[in-house]
């Protein structure tokens, strides 16, 4: 299966006005792709979508609830009409709950499967339909949560689980149509985005991401390379990597060490602020933030991805690398043996 490059494309991209939605517009945007953008708000949609024209860009943006298949319908109805269709449908848009699952309401937590998992379902129906003759691509952003569990998002973990199932399954029937359309699963480690902000709280105390927490960058990166190369699915990050394996191959032990630390690595020691900035149920951010501020070391980098998406690159620098050592080590070698014999 063969995908355009990037500059030839249409992108749709669901959740594009913050963190690596925000990114991955801005990015595809230079790379020179066309762009139809879809947020919730539509001020901080209006922002972009200006920031993106003044620099000569081609970008159409949608104002739609991705839970509404029908709000998803006019994205793609905005593609055709803009651009005569599209060749990349990114599934970006989510939301978060910190809480207690014995105590998250049913209706929160039906609305975080409505934006999470049916939003998900929703852009990779519209856009199977729409790519299954001339081709292209469906990329799914899920988690690392996709495959482990962490305490406190519990009802997160359950919808990224889900997007997993759908996604895989998605691919599956799809190649059994010899259908020329790649489905990427993109799982992503903890992201230093606005993602706390606008996840809803039920603790007393404010939040934050247990580290290893990584660029939005990297995530966007590895999105925009899957959009012109084939790739099942993608970690963001060798903490999500890590993280699934413990999760895998010792459940036990990783239950031991959540239950232990990262119930309250999550937590703050400052109390809830309530900023109105929570976008359950709608987006009140109409700012447009590529980071959260994350107050430790943030990854700007990953080696374990960058190998992933490039491994012959990444096998040859290694190679390089090993040759460099094994050179100065036998130099070493041979010069402290010339040493030696100078010295009888």
């Amino acid at each position: 299966m063969k995908l355009k490059r990037l500059s030839e494309q249409t992108i749709v991209l669901t959740g594009a006005t913050s963190g690596i939605g925000l990114c991955t517009a801005r990015m595809a945007a230079e790379g020179g792709a066309g762009l139809v953008l879809v947020a919730r708000n539509k001020e901080a949609l209006d922002k972009l979508c200006a920031e993106l024209k003044s620099g000569g860009r081609r970008v159409v943006g949608v104002a739609a609830d991705v839970a509404s298949e029908s709000d998803l319908e006019r994205a793609a109805e905005a593609a055709v009409a803009n651009f005569g269709g599209f060749d990349t449908w990114i599934n970006n848009a989510g939301v978060s709950i910190y809480g207690e699952l014995t105590k998250v309401t049913d209706g929160d937590s039906r609305r975080l499967f409505d934006t999470n998992f049916w939003g998900t379902v929703n852009g990779s129906r519209i856009a199977s339909k729409h790519l299954m003759h001339k081709g292209g691509a469906i990329i799914n952003v899920g988690s690392t949560l996709s495959e482990s569990v962490i305490p406190l998002q519990g009802m997160y973990c359950a919808s990224k689980h889900a997007v997993k199932g759908f996604t895989d399954a998605l691919r599956i029937e799809l190649e059994a149509k010899e259908a020329p359309i790649s489905v990427t699963l993109i799982k992503p480690a903890a992201m230093d985005t606005p993602y706390k902000e606008h996840a809803k709280n039920y603790l007393s105390v404010e939040t934050t991401n247990p580290p290893p927490v990584y660029a939005p960058e990297i995530a966007a990166n590895a999105i925009l390379h899957c959009a012109e190369n084939p790739t099942r699915d993608v970690y963001v990050g060798g903490g999500a990597k890590a993280m699934s394996m413990l999760a895998t191959y010792a459940p036990k032990t990783a239950d031991k060490i959540l239950e232990s630390t990262f119930i309250e690595m999550q937590k703050t020691e400052q109390p809830e602020r309530n900023d109105g900035l929570e976008g359950l149920h709608r987006s009140r951010d109409s700012r447009l933030n590529e980071r959260g501020g994350y107050e430790g070391r943030v990854m700007e980098t990953s080696l374990y991805t960058a190998a992933t998406l490039h491994p012959a690159i990444t096998g040859s620098v290694i190679a390089l690398g090993l040759g460099g050592l094994l050179y100065a080590f036998t130099r070493g070698e041979r010069s402290t043996r010339t040493r030696n014999e100078l010295g009888h």
